[in-house]
């Protein structure tokens, strides 16, 4: 992984800081691991607007990742590592010995060449996509499953890894990338090593404009609108207008939303840091 910095021959390149694309070995995608990939400019049916701060963007189409690692016991050898537009994380195309290809996310150190495998036959090695019964005690993990089959859902943008901390029972402890710890069953799968592009944060667009090509519309302060607009809206010159909330006026900076009733309050062992 690697950044550069760009010289200022444009204001725009002034301070933009991009990904050195070092690792990346293909430029163009999989076309049978393409779907479309439709943008609603945050309208609904009847061309409402329902979010703001939403629409225009680059066209893009989506790559179909292989969340679920299901095919279990098939070495499976990494072809290409490649770009995608959707996600923060680079992603692999393996290709199975059965001949099936498919994308999946890739990990830091994934090499081109290297063979990777799922199931309860495999090693935890960097790729590997195990059980967490069969994953030895404070390893490196991501791409994790919360319910058995449903597919990684923890733990899959760009550098983020959990770790997993004990088992007991049909539960292991795992302490996510939030600083949560929580309880998820053995028999999730999850993958070994840390998401790939870990420089992600480290880079600066350098100009508005690139917010508008990946889909991101103004945004207004909220202080400076009016009263029928915001809850914070109104006032004379620059007073604030209150506590922070938004527009629903729901307060924010530490209101806690969570329902104290939630179902799975009892598997978390210890909360997010705020």
């Amino acid at each position: 992984m690697s950044v550069r910095k760009l010289k200022a021959i444009t204001p725009g390149q002034r301070f933009r800081v991009v990904n050195g694309f070092d690792t990346i070995t293909a430029d163009k995608p999989e076309r049978n691991l393409l779907a479309p990939n439709k943008r609603s400019g945050g309208r609904n049916n009847r061309g409402k607007m329902t979010m703001r701060h939403l629409g225009g963007g680059h066209k893009k189409k989506y790559r179909i990742i292989d969340f679920k690692r299901d095919k279990n016991g098939i070495p499976a050898t990494v072809k290409t590592i490649e770009y995608d537009p959707n996600r923060t994380a680079f992603i692999a195309l393996v290709s199975y010995k059965d001949g099936e290809k498919r994308y999946v996310i890739a990990q830091n150190g994934l090499q081109v060449g290297q063979t990777i495998i799922s199931g309860e036959g495999a090693t935890p090695d960097v790729g590997n996509t195990m059980l967490l019964n069969d994953i030895p005690l404070g390893t490196t993990i991501s791409c994790i499953e919360l319910h058995p089959g449903q597919g990684a859902v923890l733990a899959r943008s760009a550098g983020s890894f959990a770790q997993l901390m004990a088992r007991e029972g049909k539960y292991a402890t795992v302490k996510l990338p939030s600083g949560e710890t929580r309880m998820i069953l053995v028999t999730c799968k999850a993958t070994i090593g840390v998401v790939s592009n870990s420089d992600h944060q480290l880079l600066v667009s350098g100009k508005a404009g690139r917010s508008r090509w990946l889909g991101r519309r103004p945004r207004v302060r909220p202080v400076v609108m009016n009263p029928v607009d915001h809850p914070m809206g109104g006032g004379e010159g620059k007073s604030s207008g209150g506590h922070p909330r938004s527009k629903n006026g729901i307060p924010a900076k530490g209101f806690k939303t969570r329902s104290k009733t939630k179902a799975s309050n009892k598997y978390i062992i210890e909360r997010r840091k705020k």
